[in-house]
């Protein structure tokens, strides 16, 4: 059960990178959060290549990285910007929509297709965001999935977990051309240096937040490159499956970190929605 350990601590450390981010978005531009979350990663990744072999590249891992990469810029800048203006209860529960919106993309790309017990899960998540806007339900039943396109926060995030249903099927055409560590550090230096010139486009004028914030930046990367290298380390334990459904207690940890450092309101009900939509993760990735 070492897999499960080191699932566990992926769990930890993503939402550690999701309360830090928040913290630092209290004084820092969104765009240089952006790039820290990835460019902080590198330290933890690139001595990795000094420790595995280099892997002779297929034909399609340039063009899985270009658009892997580039369509992970848009998300995490989308990322970023949802839980600046939402709470974390609201917002980072919204990844669980990946899964299902996988059931759209997974046809279209690489064509997998959906079971009755997808549906089930599916029926679960869906049940899982009704709960979490729930405090809504006051002004009509419909209202807290009408929030879901409505609030900002959540229309965002609803966004990035469909980028990254798309990604998702990217990410195994790149790993099929190199390997997952190569794939893992290619693509996270893609995006790191891709953002840059966003970044200094866009936050221009903040620029000089970099060094005055740097003990709250470099964690934000430091906790997603060591999420990253556990994930790896618990997926060559064991299926793939199992990994990212652990991993997806992030969600819950996240909510419930949101309360105590943030004193977000309505625990109960977002605690449980977002249990709800992890059970449904549950069901489609395991069963």
């Amino acid at each position: 059960m070492l897999w499960f350990l080191f699932a566990s601590l992926t769990a930890i450390f993503e939402s550690l990178k999701d309360v830090t981010s928040k913290y630092g978005l209290k004084n820092i531009n969104e765009y240089i959060v952006s790039w820290a979350l990835m460019f902080f990663t590198l330290p933890l990744l690139l001595p990795l290549l000094f420790f595995i072999q280099i892997p002779e590249l297929g034909s399609k891992f340039e063009l899985a990285l270009l658009i892997g990469g580039s369509l992970n810029i848009v998300a995490i800048i989308f990322f970023i910007k949802a839980i600046k203006i939402s709470d974390l209860s609201i917002a980072i529960p919204l990844i669980a929509f990946t899964p299902l919106f996988l059931l759209i993309t997974s046809p279209l790309i690489i064509g997998e297709y959906p079971t009755w017990i997808d549906a089930i899960g599916i029926f679960l998540i869906v049940i899982g965001s009704y709960i979490l806007n729930l405090k809504e339900k006051e002004k009509g039943y419909l209202v807290p999935l009408k929030a879901l396109v409505t609030e900002k926060g959540s229309k965002l995030m609803l966004l990035v977990a469909f980028i990254w249903s798309i990604t998702s099927a990217v990410d195994k055409l790149g790993i099929e051309n190199s390997s997952p560590t190569f794939w893992a550090i290619a693509n996270y230096s893609f995006i790191a240096i891709a953002m840059l010139p966003i970044m200094l486009f866009k936050a221009k004028h903040s620029l000089k937040q970099i060094p005055q914030n740097l003990l709250t930046l470099i964690p934000i990367g430091l906790f997603q490159g060591a999420a990253i290298l556990l994930q790896m380390q618990a997926i060559s334990m064991t299926l793939v499956a199992y990994v990212i459904s652990v991993k997806r207690l992030s969600a819950l940890i996240t909510v419930l970190l949101g309360y105590l450092i943030f004193h977000e309101q309505g625990i109960k009900a977002r605690a449980t929605g977002a249990a709800v939509m992890i059970a449904g993760v549950l069901v489609i990735t395991i069963f």
